[in-house]
């Protein structure tokens, strides 16, 4: 009777519970992110990335690219052969284009993968709501979903709704892993990124795989490695002026 009484006993425990709490709407959502990491997300970080381009006729194109990240706010990407000063800027909720070591072309952007992967944890919550929202994210939209097996918040776009522009969240590590957005010039198509395969970086985390698809084709897949964060950076890395004076890596 007592081995009755044991079995009973296990049954009447209480489940075990998630060891992260649920929130309910797209604020609550920006503030337990920041809660988990603002004090121990990277501030910098360094990267290699391999770039694949995947063309209609099936060949594809590799690249290697140098990357360097200021949180919040900037990243730099350095083309190989690095002494032909070609690469990009994002920078002060600008892009830059640089052929040949000079500016080709600049205009205002805010970069939505910034944003949502590094930025949201070191920027004040009015300044990344207002960001979001100018990006078009239906901050009012907000609901659970599962993505890979796990447990995700979804901002922007209802159960069912593959096109709209939205974001997912994972639930337990609160970091960004999916977002879908209209593409084209009619924006009848859809351009899906994720971040996969994550690992911690310091007191962060990093994905080294990020994958680009159009109407679930994939176009561009990217692989990072010599992955360091809160690494000593120069400034002058991610100004304009000394584009082609100062290089993280060589």
């Amino acid at each position: 009777m007592k081995y009755l009484f044991l079995i009973v006993g296990v049954f009447l425990l209480p489940l075990p519970t998630a060891s992260y709490s649920k929130v309910s709407n797209t604020n609550e959502l920006i503030a337990a992110m920041q809660k988990k990491y603002e004090k121990s997300w990277y501030k910098t970080a360094t990267f290699v990335q391999e770039t694949t381009n995947f063309q209609p006729d099936g060949t594809s194109k590799v690249e290697t690219w140098y990357e360097a990240m200021s949180v919040p706010g900037s990243l730099r990407i350095d083309f190989t052969p690095t002494s032909a000063g070609n690469g990009i800027l994002f920078t002060d909720s600008k892009i830059f284009i640089f052929k040949d070591g000079k500016v080709d072309a600049t205009r205002p952007f805010e970069h939505p993968l910034l944003i949502l992967g590094f930025d949201i944890y070191r920027s004040p919550a009015a300044e990344v709501i207002t960001k979001l929202q100018g990006l078009k994210f239906d901050l009012s939209q907000f609901r659970e979903d599962a993505w890979q097996g796990r447990p995700v918040y979804v901002v922007g776009a209802k159960a069912g709704d593959l096109h709209s522009p939205q974001f997912w969240i994972d639930q337990e590590h609160l970091y960004f892993v999916r977002m879908l957005r209209p593409q084209g010039k009619d924006g009848t198509q859809t351009q899906e990124t994720q971040f996969n395969k994550y690992q911690k970086l310091g007191g962060g985390w990093m994905a080294p795989e990020v994958i680009f698809m159009i109407d679930g084709k994939l176009v561009t897949t990217e692989k990072y490695s010599e992955i360091r964060g809160d690494v000593t950076l120069d400034p002058k890395l991610f100004d304009p002026q000394f584009w082609t004076t100062v290089h993280w890596k060589e």
